[in-house]
């Protein structure tokens, strides 16, 4: 193969982990090879913890001919350990780069350690023993026991009462008296042995309860798979599982899969334990997708793809050419493990290698990056007059003329930039988002900075040539300030300084402080002509981040470092608020409060300051709490009044009390196991902006009261909630709308609960209202004169509570109360109720309705996944409510009911096997899109189970597909998925892969007809073929028929036109003589009219003016034409305005007949770009609607 093509270069051998001992002999291996023969063989250097080795400076090292390193007379002491460590071999090719092996981890066996001595056990017979014996060491030691001095098996059968733990511990089950002698254990790695003490296994006569012995011989639990006694495990159906010694759990053939918890349960006649561990079972890096062998074109962006899995998660990190990548602006990690690499240059050829390490073992993958030149056939000449029409600081304005040859429809241009970056030239391209437009604003650049410009086009081919180079330097701005300095002066104010900054780059004009404050994030800015300011008007205790740049004649510098300050504190600027007083018992008072609202804390609460009265004595007491946000007084008279205020405290002193609130303990400690009954009466009286309301208690006296508490809201009682005291019995709701409907509740409450509520609604008073003067104190009326309910005169309370919940994808129940009915009254005495709705997002207008008598509607026939409102009217006789308040819901998610549009492929440069596909969302999404599924196929008669298919994960729009035959025809369909299932399957399409080097391509749409390959052939290089049917040479025959069926129309208009004449005259003559006749009867039968138990305002077949909704063309810009496919139905509704009144079906055809003969051409005009045979049945259906 030649050098400018990818290269198999790989090892043949890798170095392996490797255990030795000090003073022996190391050697680790590492042989590479590759296929191209004028390179040479690969050279072989090794590193060590990620620093070159160099035999040169120590002797013991030397590097063999086959490239294995031997290190001899190993050495390993405590605190010098020259020879251990992490080893990897770097294989070079001269002139192509490197690649690295994997890491291989060299240990130097030290000496052991006995950590628990071997202790004399004794046990009963029957019983279980245990004898200890750990060791430690690295590598971790080899333990094996002897019997009386006599070697026992490494490993034993599953049937011995014999079990060597994983622990180094001896388990010996089912005890025996042959079982009574001396053992010890001997522990064993390649760096040293030892032999453990001694111990004796006594074998008692007789039995034992074991109640002890299980305490602490199931701690021996190891990693959830060993268990003593009497033992059971749970999940031992598997036969991959079995017992060893009666009681420890084996696993054989270990995978990942067998992670999880364990239990073990001891038993004996006393007692029950159960023991659990955890299992990880530890994988190795393994890859799910490999990098590949890239070609890329300069200053463009790639991305190499690199995905692993294991146990632990592995982590991922990159090298080129044996070095690793240190992600930076140009080289960035994404989706957790993929390299991008921004703005190629020829630099960043080489070998990449995805390394993937975790506590399990490590794994590399190697992919090859080449920089590829243009293709030269059929491209773009450089575009002409590239010139900087805008300079500024960090920003730069370019325009274009286009190129002289294009070769092609330019699809887009791209601008490249480029800027040194660690002495690397590296360049920059940012896309033109529309092919036409000749201007592009390259931001985020950096002051005093040179670059340089260049612009390509690009056709369906590929890149053409750039422009000419364009130099252009960013004007100068001052540098940053020096020496920021900012203190608190007071609670309000920060005083800021700073020096001038180091490079004015000209006269500074002046300087501009910026500060903001936090938590809000709110900044200001004040221009500044010196070198301090002071800021006032602060908040108290508030912390500001404030920054400084200073200004020449070409704009502002760069800001300095950010400056936090916080201003000094202060007493607290507001009492607490929402203070409540409980009567618990009859001598004790419980007081609660907030703290003041936080920005008037003006520092750190410390305390809270009560004073305390008893009504009638002189003095105040005083009670300090630094924790709770409530104190409890007790100790207090029973059947005496006491006023209560707080204060907050900071370390600058108290801030303002609040009121004083009182509370009478009673005479005798109430009832309190159950909740108050509802308050006997509740009035309310309605103002512009207020209601008043006013109520009494509950009537049973013995049930204890601790307050009530008050509901309010338009058309809902649930808005806001207000809590007053046990003895109030009057309160002013504030801050209303005027003209309005507010639904109140009021229920009384204690420590048992809230009791039943009492309702009552009232409507504000408008602005213009005129105010009785004798209702400015209304407070001593209430009892006299309760709120009297609305006369016949007054308009209809619409309904209250209006609900809305979803019941499946196309349907909401709707439901609602009716404050308007007396408590006797039936829902079916002569009202109905209206319910309309419309979905939220429509600005139209417009909304469908429908009628019932009961509290409750179902909608159905919604779209899915959309939310809608609702609004409900009541009616009764002539007197009709105004709309509730609306409520929304939003239907349940659906399939997709569409096929994904605009499915288009192109194919890839140099690449002449690979295509890349793109679409756009359904317009019938029904949910959040999850994936796509593409299908293609040699042969689109197949069923489509037979065609080849790839799931596409996520929302995204464009696809890749490889491996493809050359010059072959592929047909290609694709549908959307959500979480409720997949969607219709698109229309297929067409496209020839290329024949490989300098090759066709063609996409075409689906037709049910053969392609006339004789156009192929003869269309230029990337046009589309106009779609089947339309107006072309190969299609006389049906423009003929085009043609007669347009004169016969023709011939039909000018009969409607004159008929029309006539009619509007005759019918314009009749209307004046009816219209004094109907207006009479009008009045009679309204009084008649009595509405069905249900029914909904079926929409009256009249001929509208036809809408149609604006198509997109593939540009992106509205279609002057629509497809005969979407030719609109002509339009069958009622508007809302025309609910009220119906007409008879002469008149209203008589008042749309010119609309429908409007819509008539407009269907001509439409149907004449169609097939013939499509265009005589849409002529023939329009004419049936007519008739």
């Amino acid at each position: 193969m030649s050098l400018g093509g990818f290269i198999d270069f790989s090892f043949t051998q890798e170095p392996q982990d490797t255990v030795t001992v000090r003073g022996g002999v190391l050697q680790l291996d590492c042989q590479a090879q590759s296929d191209v023969l004028v390179a040479g063989l690969p050279s072989i250097s090794w590193r060590k913890d990620g620093v070159l080795l160099s035999t040169v400076v120590d002797e013991r090292r030397r590097q063999l001919e086959n490239g294995s390193l031997l290190v001899q007379n190993v050495m390993h002491a405590r605190h010098h350990r020259p020879d251990e460590g992490e080893y990897q071999c770097l294989a070079t090719l001269d002139g192509l780069g490197s690649i690295v092996s994997r890491t291989a981890r060299v240990t130097v066996a030290g000496p052991l350690k006995v950590i628990v001595p071997t202790e004399s056990v004794s046990s009963y017979l029957g019983d279980t023993a245990l004898l200890r014996c750990e060791v430690s060491g690295d590598p971790t030691p080899v333990i094996r026991w002897q019997k009386n001095r006599e070697d026992l098996p490494l490993t034993f059968e599953p049937d011995s009462r014999l079990a060597a733990l994983p622990s180094g511990s001896l388990q010996v089950s089912r005890v025996q008296p042959p079982d009574s002698a001396t053992y010890r254990c001997l522990a064993d790695n390649p760096g040293s042995t030892r032999t453990g003490t001694d111990a004796e296994l006594r074998v008692l006569p007789g039995n034992n309860s074991c109640s002890s012995i299980l305490k602490w011989i199931c701690s021996d639990l190891w990693v959830g798979l060993a268990c003593l006694e009497d033992c059971r495990w749970f999940s031992l159906q598997n036969k991959k599982y079995s017992l060893l010694a009666g009681t420890n759990l084996i696993i054989r053939s270990v995978t990942d899969d067998d992670s999880g918890s364990y239990s073990c349960t001891a038993s004996n006649k006393n007692h029950n334990i159960t023991a659990h561990a955890e299992l990880s079972v530890l994988v190795p890096p393994q890859f799910l997708n490999y990098p590949t062998n890239t070609y890329a074109y300069e200053s463009t962006d790639i991305e190499l793809e690199c995905a692993v899995t294991g146990n632990p998660l592995p982590s991922v990190r990159w090298m080129k050419n044996g070095e690793e990548v240190i992600p930076s602006d140009y080289f960035q990690i994404v989706d957790g493990s993929n390299l991008q690499i921004l703005g190629l240059v020829k630099s960043d050829e080489g070998f990449y290698q995805c390394v993937a390490e975790n506590s399990a073992g490590s794994s590399q993958a190697m992919a090859q990056l080449l920089e590829r030149a243009g293709l030269g056939v059929a491209l773009p000449s450089a575009p002409c007059d590239l010139v900087p029409v805008l300079v500024s600081s960090r920003f730069v304005r370019l325009s274009w003329r286009p190129p002289e040859e294009s070769g092609g429809t330019v699809q887009t241009y791209v601008q490249k930039n480029n800027e040194p970056v660690l002495f690397v030239l590296r360049e920059r391209s940012v896309n033109v988002s529309e092919p036409e437009s000749l201007e592009l604003t390259v931001s985020n650049l950096k002051p005093e900075e040179s670059y340089s410009f260049r612009v390509i086009a690009y056709n369906n081919v590929g890149p053409g040539e750039s422009s000419v180079l364009l130099s252009v330097s960013t004007v100068q701005v001052p540098s940053r300030v020096e020496s920021l300095r900012a203190g608190a002066l007071s609670p309000s104010s920060i005083q800021v300084s700073w020096e001038p900054p180091s490079l004015p780059n000209g006269p500074v004009l002046g300087y501009r402080l910026l500060w903001t404050e936090s938590p809000s994030g709110k900044e200001q800015s004040v221009e500044v002509n010196g070198l301090n300011y002071k800021m006032e008007g602060l908040n108290k205790f508030t912390e500001y981040t404030v920054r400084v740049l200073a200004i020449n004649r070409y704009g502002p510098g760069t800001t300095s470092e950010a400056v936090s300050i916080t201003t000094q504190s202060d007493v607290p600027g507001a009492p607490p608020q929402n203070i409540t007083l409980e009567v618990v018992l009859s001598r004790s008072i419980k007081i609660s409060w907030q703290p003041p609202p936080r920005s008037m804390h003006n520092g750190i609460i410390t305390a809270y300051k009560i004073k305390y009265r008893k009504t009638g004595r002189r003095g105040d007491q005083e009670a300090i709490e630094p924790n709770n946000f409530w104190y409890l007084f007790t100790g207090l008279e029973k059947g005496s009044q006491y006023s209560f205020q707080v204060a907050a405290m900071t370390v600058n002193g108290s801030g303002p009390a609040s009121d004083w609130y009182s509370a009478e303990t009673p005479e005798n400690d109430l009832d309190e196991s159950q909740v108050p009954d509802q308050p006997s009466s509740l009035h309310v009286r309605p103002l512009p902006n207020s209601i008043i309301m006013s109520w009494t208690p509950p009537l049973s006296p013995n049930i204890l009261v601790r307050g009530y508490i008050i509901g309010y809201g338009v058309g809902s009682p649930y808005s806001e909630t207000v809590r007053v005291d046990s003895k109030q019995r009057y309160y002013s709701i504030e801050n209303l709308e005027p003209s309005s409907h507010y639904v109140i509740s009021l229920k009384a409450f204690n420590n048992a609960g809230e009791g039943v509520p009492l309702y009552e609604s009232a409507v504000t008073r408008s602005l213009t209202d005129p105010i009785d003067p004798s209702e400015d104190d209304l407070f001593h009326l209430f009892d006299k004169y309760p709120t009297p309910m609305p006369d016949t005169s007054t308009p209809m309370i619409p309904p209250v509570g209006v609900q809305a919940v979803a019941l499946s994808s196309d349907s909401v129940r709707v439901s609602w109360a009716d404050n308007s009915m007396t408590k006797n009254q039936k829902t079916t005495e002569v009202r109905y109720y209206s319910v309309k709705w419309k979905t939220s997002y429509s600005t139209s207008g417009k909304y469908k309705s429908a009628d019932t008598t009961t509290l409750s509607h179902t909608v159905t026939g919604l779209k899915p996944n959309t939310m809608y409102e609702f609004a409900v009217m009541v009616t009764k006789g002539r007197k009709s409510s105004t709309w509730s308040m609306t409520a929304h819901a939003t239907t349940y998610e659906a399939a997709p009911s569409s096929a994904p549009k605009d499915l288009t492929v192109i194919s890839r440069e140099g690449r002449p096997r690979a295509i890349l596909i793109s679409w756009q969302p359904p317009m019938e999404a029904n949910g959040r899109i999850t994936g796509y599924i593409l299908y293609y196929t040699l042969d689109k008669n197949m069923p489509i189970d037979d065609w080849v298919m790839e799931a596409i994960n996520g929302d995204r729009l464009t696809h890749q597909v490889v491996d493809l035959n050359l010059d072959t025809v592929y047909y290609l369909r694709i549908q959307a998925k959500n979480a409720k299932g997949v969607g219709p399957l698109s229309e297929p399409i067409h496209f020839r892969t290329t024949k490989g080097r300098g090759g066709e391509h063609a996409y075409w749409p689906s037709d049910t007809n053969p392609l006339d390959r004789g156009n192929i052939n003869g269309s230029p290089i990337g046009q589309m073929r106009p779609p089947h049917g339309s107006a072309t040479p190969q299609k006389n025959s049906n423009l003929l028929v085009i043609i007669i069926v347009s004169v016969g129309a023709i011939t039909v208009v000018v009969a409607v036109i004159v008929a029309l004449i006539c009619t509007r005259r005759s019918s314009a003559q009749q209307r004046k003589k009816r219209a004094s006749h109907s207006a009479s009867k009008r009045k009679g039968s309204q009084k008649d009219l009595r509405p069905p138990d249900l029914w909904i305002h079926h929409e009256e077949m009249e001929m509208k003016n036809m809408e149609k909704a604006p198509s997109v063309a593939p540009s992106g810009r509205e279609s002057p034409i629509q497809s005969c496919q979407d030719l609109p139905q002509v339009a069958h509704s009622q508007s809302e305005s025309q609910m009220g009144s119906k007409s008879s079906h002469s008149g209203t055809i008589n008042s749309y007949t010119f609309d429908s003969f409007l819509n008539l051409m407009v269907h001509f005009s439409l149907m004449l770009t169609c097939k013939s045979d499509e265009t005589q049945v849409q002529l023939q259906n329009t004419l049936i609607r007519v008739d």
